[in-house]
Protein backbone atom coordinates (compact mmCIF):
# COMPACT_ATOMS: atom_id res chain seq x y z
CA UNK A 1 0.00 0.00 0.00
CA UNK A 2 1.46 3.70 -1.05
CA UNK A 3 1.59 6.40 1.06
CA UNK A 4 -0.53 9.57 0.54
CA UNK A 5 3.38 10.93 -0.26
CA UNK A 6 4.26 8.56 -2.60
CA UNK A 7 0.54 8.60 -4.33
CA UNK A 8 0.91 12.27 -4.99
CA UNK A 9 4.38 11.58 -6.18
CA UNK A 10 3.06 9.26 -8.85
CA UNK A 11 -0.04 11.42 -9.97
CA UNK A 12 2.43 14.26 -10.40
CA UNK A 13 4.63 12.02 -12.77
CA UNK A 14 1.57 10.81 -14.45
CA UNK A 15 0.40 14.37 -15.13
CA UNK A 16 3.88 15.45 -16.44
CA UNK A 17 4.17 12.77 -18.64
CA UNK A 18 0.27 13.82 -20.08
CA UNK A 19 -0.43 14.41 -23.23
CA UNK A 20 -4.16 14.84 -22.87
CA UNK A 21 -4.92 15.55 -19.19
CA UNK A 22 -8.69 15.35 -18.38
CA UNK A 23 -9.93 16.57 -15.38
CA UNK A 24 -13.75 15.49 -14.22
CA UNK A 25 -15.77 16.94 -11.31
CA UNK A 26 -18.31 16.37 -8.88
CA UNK A 27 -19.90 18.17 -5.81
CA UNK A 28 -16.92 16.78 -3.66
CA UNK A 29 -14.81 19.19 -4.47
CA UNK A 30 -17.12 22.36 -3.44
CA UNK A 31 -17.57 21.12 -0.33
CA UNK A 32 -14.85 22.83 1.20
CA UNK A 33 -16.52 26.19 -0.14
CA UNK A 34 -19.00 25.24 2.01
CA UNK A 35 -22.00 23.86 -0.55
CA UNK A 36 -23.42 20.55 0.44
CA UNK A 37 -22.55 17.56 -2.01
CA UNK A 38 -25.67 14.93 -2.43
CA UNK A 39 -24.06 11.20 -1.33
CA UNK A 40 -21.67 12.22 1.60
CA UNK A 41 -21.98 11.67 4.81
CA UNK A 42 -24.10 14.94 5.41
CA UNK A 43 -24.97 15.34 1.57
CA UNK A 44 -28.53 16.74 0.10
CA UNK A 45 -29.67 12.95 -0.93
CA UNK A 46 -28.09 11.60 2.42
CA UNK A 47 -30.12 14.02 4.82
CA UNK A 48 -33.15 12.91 2.78
CA UNK A 49 -33.07 9.58 3.03
CA UNK A 50 -32.38 9.86 7.13
CA UNK A 51 -35.31 12.36 7.16
CA UNK A 52 -33.63 15.33 8.02
CA UNK A 53 -34.04 18.46 6.57
CA UNK A 54 -32.36 20.04 4.03
CA UNK A 55 -29.57 22.49 4.21
CA UNK A 56 -29.87 25.55 2.26
CA UNK A 57 -27.47 26.06 -0.22
CA UNK A 58 -25.61 29.85 -0.52
CA UNK A 59 -24.11 30.01 -4.42
CA UNK A 60 -23.72 33.47 -4.50
CA UNK A 61 -21.27 33.46 -1.08
CA UNK A 62 -18.93 30.26 -2.33
CA UNK A 63 -15.66 30.91 -3.20
CA UNK A 64 -12.99 28.73 -5.18
CA UNK A 65 -11.49 26.82 -2.71
CA UNK A 66 -7.92 24.86 -2.84
CA UNK A 67 -9.00 21.87 -5.37
CA UNK A 68 -10.36 24.78 -8.43
CA UNK A 69 -7.16 26.41 -7.88
CA UNK A 70 -5.08 23.31 -8.40
CA UNK A 71 -7.00 22.77 -11.62
CA UNK A 72 -6.24 26.66 -12.55
CA UNK A 73 -3.01 25.71 -12.14
CA UNK A 74 -2.65 23.07 -14.42
CA UNK A 75 -4.44 25.41 -16.86
CA UNK A 76 -1.52 27.72 -16.24
CA UNK A 77 1.28 25.31 -16.98
CA UNK A 78 -0.52 23.96 -19.85
CA UNK A 79 -1.12 20.83 -18.81
CA UNK A 80 -5.37 20.98 -18.69
CA UNK A 81 -6.62 19.29 -21.69
CA UNK A 82 -10.17 19.41 -20.35
CA UNK A 83 -12.08 19.86 -17.54
CA UNK A 84 -15.82 17.98 -17.02
CA UNK A 85 -17.93 18.92 -14.62
CA UNK A 86 -21.21 17.80 -13.01
CA UNK A 87 -21.71 21.20 -10.94
CA UNK A 88 -23.68 24.16 -11.42
CA UNK A 89 -22.03 26.31 -8.68
CA UNK A 90 -20.18 28.63 -11.04
CA UNK A 91 -17.32 27.89 -9.28
CA UNK A 92 -15.09 26.24 -11.68
CA UNK A 93 -15.60 29.72 -14.15
CA UNK A 94 -15.08 31.90 -11.30
CA UNK A 95 -11.46 30.52 -10.22
CA UNK A 96 -10.48 31.29 -14.07
CA UNK A 97 -11.21 28.18 -15.67
CA UNK A 98 -11.66 29.32 -19.54
CA UNK A 99 -14.76 28.55 -21.02
CA UNK A 100 -13.77 26.58 -23.86
CA UNK A 101 -11.99 24.24 -21.38
CA UNK A 102 -14.93 23.08 -19.79
CA UNK A 103 -18.09 21.34 -20.38
CA UNK A 104 -20.51 21.98 -17.75
CA UNK A 105 -22.86 18.94 -18.14
CA UNK A 106 -25.76 19.93 -15.82
CA UNK A 107 -25.33 23.48 -16.86
CA UNK A 108 -24.49 26.67 -14.71
CA UNK A 109 -26.76 29.00 -12.01
CA UNK A 110 -25.35 32.15 -13.18
CA UNK A 111 -26.21 31.47 -17.31
CA UNK A 112 -29.29 30.91 -19.67
CA UNK A 113 -29.31 28.54 -22.34
CA UNK A 114 -31.67 28.99 -25.64
CA UNK A 115 -33.91 26.45 -26.00
CA UNK A 116 -33.04 25.92 -29.85
CA UNK A 117 -29.79 26.95 -31.13
CA UNK A 118 -28.27 26.53 -26.86
CA UNK A 119 -26.75 30.00 -26.73
CA UNK A 120 -25.18 30.52 -23.51
CA UNK A 121 -24.98 34.06 -21.94
CA UNK A 122 -24.93 35.46 -18.73
CA UNK A 123 -28.25 35.23 -16.46
CA UNK A 124 -28.99 39.40 -16.66
CA UNK A 125 -32.33 38.61 -14.81
CA UNK A 126 -34.36 39.93 -18.03
CA UNK A 127 -36.89 37.75 -20.05
CA UNK A 128 -35.00 38.53 -23.73
CA UNK A 129 -35.05 35.94 -26.79
CA UNK A 130 -32.11 34.59 -28.17
CA UNK A 131 -29.59 37.27 -29.50
CA UNK A 132 -28.27 34.55 -32.17
CA UNK A 133 -31.72 32.91 -33.57
CA UNK A 134 -34.33 34.42 -31.07
CA UNK A 135 -35.48 31.63 -29.27
CA UNK A 136 -36.79 30.96 -25.46
CA UNK A 137 -33.48 31.79 -23.23
CA UNK A 138 -34.04 29.42 -19.97
CA UNK A 139 -32.04 28.76 -16.75
CA UNK A 140 -29.40 26.40 -18.14
CA UNK A 141 -29.09 24.43 -14.87
CA UNK A 142 -30.34 20.79 -16.06
CA UNK A 143 -33.39 19.34 -13.88
CA UNK A 144 -34.07 15.33 -13.35
CA UNK A 145 -35.37 13.67 -16.82
CA UNK A 146 -33.70 16.91 -19.25
CA UNK A 147 -31.67 16.17 -21.37
CA UNK A 148 -27.77 17.32 -21.39
CA UNK A 149 -26.87 20.24 -23.46
CA UNK A 150 -25.51 18.38 -26.61
CA UNK A 151 -22.52 20.54 -27.24
CA UNK A 152 -21.29 20.04 -23.61
CA UNK A 153 -21.94 16.31 -23.84
CA UNK A 154 -20.41 15.75 -27.25
CA UNK A 155 -17.27 17.96 -26.23
CA UNK A 156 -16.80 15.45 -22.94
CA UNK A 157 -17.30 12.39 -24.86
CA UNK A 158 -14.51 13.63 -27.37
CA UNK A 159 -12.04 14.51 -25.09
CA UNK A 160 -12.50 11.18 -22.95
CA UNK A 161 -11.87 9.46 -25.94
CA UNK A 162 -8.36 11.18 -26.16
CA UNK A 163 -7.13 11.43 -22.68
CA UNK A 164 -4.45 9.41 -21.41
CA UNK A 165 -4.93 10.24 -17.94
CA UNK A 166 -8.33 11.01 -16.55
CA UNK A 167 -8.94 12.28 -13.05
CA UNK A 168 -11.92 12.16 -10.97
CA UNK A 169 -12.17 14.78 -8.55
CA UNK A 170 -15.25 14.49 -5.53
CA UNK A 171 -17.74 12.59 -7.58
CA UNK A 172 -19.42 8.95 -6.89
CA UNK A 173 -19.81 8.18 -10.75
CA UNK A 174 -23.33 7.40 -10.61
CA UNK A 175 -25.13 10.05 -12.21
CA UNK A 176 -25.24 8.90 -15.84
CA UNK A 177 -24.30 9.95 -19.15
CA UNK A 178 -21.98 12.38 -16.52
CA UNK A 179 -20.77 9.23 -15.19
CA UNK A 180 -19.97 7.54 -18.54
CA UNK A 181 -16.82 9.43 -19.40
CA UNK A 182 -14.02 7.54 -16.73
CA UNK A 183 -15.12 4.55 -18.58
CA UNK A 184 -15.18 6.26 -22.18
CA UNK A 185 -11.79 7.12 -21.11
CA UNK A 186 -10.41 3.54 -19.53
CA UNK A 187 -11.81 1.99 -23.23
CA UNK A 188 -9.30 4.52 -24.85
CA UNK A 189 -6.29 3.14 -22.62
CA UNK A 190 -6.34 6.25 -20.09
CA UNK A 191 -5.39 5.78 -16.58
CA UNK A 192 -7.99 6.53 -14.32
CA UNK A 193 -6.88 8.64 -10.89
CA UNK A 194 -10.28 8.90 -8.33
CA UNK A 195 -10.20 11.84 -5.62
CA UNK A 196 -12.92 11.13 -3.51
CA UNK A 197 -13.62 10.17 0.15
CA UNK A 198 -17.00 8.12 -1.07
CA UNK A 199 -16.67 4.60 -2.86
CA UNK A 200 -17.18 4.68 -6.43
CA UNK A 201 -18.06 1.92 -8.98
CA UNK A 202 -15.08 2.39 -11.00
CA UNK A 203 -12.85 1.99 -7.75
CA UNK A 204 -11.32 -1.78 -8.73
CA UNK A 205 -10.46 -0.06 -12.04
CA UNK A 206 -8.67 2.88 -11.17
CA UNK A 207 -5.21 2.91 -11.57
CA UNK A 208 -4.51 5.15 -8.46
CA UNK A 209 -6.86 5.64 -6.04
CA UNK A 210 -7.31 8.64 -2.91
CA UNK A 211 -10.12 8.33 -0.23
CA UNK A 212 -8.12 11.83 1.20
CA UNK A 213 -9.85 15.32 1.24
CA UNK A 214 -9.49 17.00 -1.77
CA UNK A 215 -7.29 19.90 -0.54
CA UNK A 216 -4.77 17.01 0.81
CA UNK A 217 -4.42 15.84 -2.62
CA UNK A 218 -4.63 17.96 -5.37
CA UNK A 219 -2.99 21.14 -4.11
CA UNK A 220 0.59 19.24 -3.61
CA UNK A 221 0.15 16.98 -6.38
CA UNK A 222 0.25 19.91 -8.61
CA UNK A 223 2.62 21.60 -5.94
CA UNK A 224 5.23 18.71 -7.28
CA UNK A 225 4.58 18.83 -10.59
CA UNK A 226 5.98 22.21 -10.88
CA UNK A 227 8.84 20.82 -8.61
CA UNK A 228 9.38 18.54 -11.47
CA UNK A 229 8.99 20.94 -14.55
CA UNK A 230 11.28 23.16 -12.80
CA UNK A 231 14.22 20.54 -12.49
CA UNK A 232 14.26 19.83 -16.17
Amino acid sequence: MLTLGERINRLAEWMFGARHLVVFTGAGISTESGLADFRGPDGLWTRQAKGLPAKSIDFASAEPNAGHLAIVELQRLGKLAFLISQNVDNLHLKSGIRPELIAELHGNITKLRCQSCEFLMDNAGDAIPCPMCGGRMVSSVVNFGQSLPRRDLENAYAHASKADLFVVVGSTLVVTPAADMPRVALRSGARLVIVNQGETPLDRAAHLRFGERISEVLPPAVTRLKEIMRAL
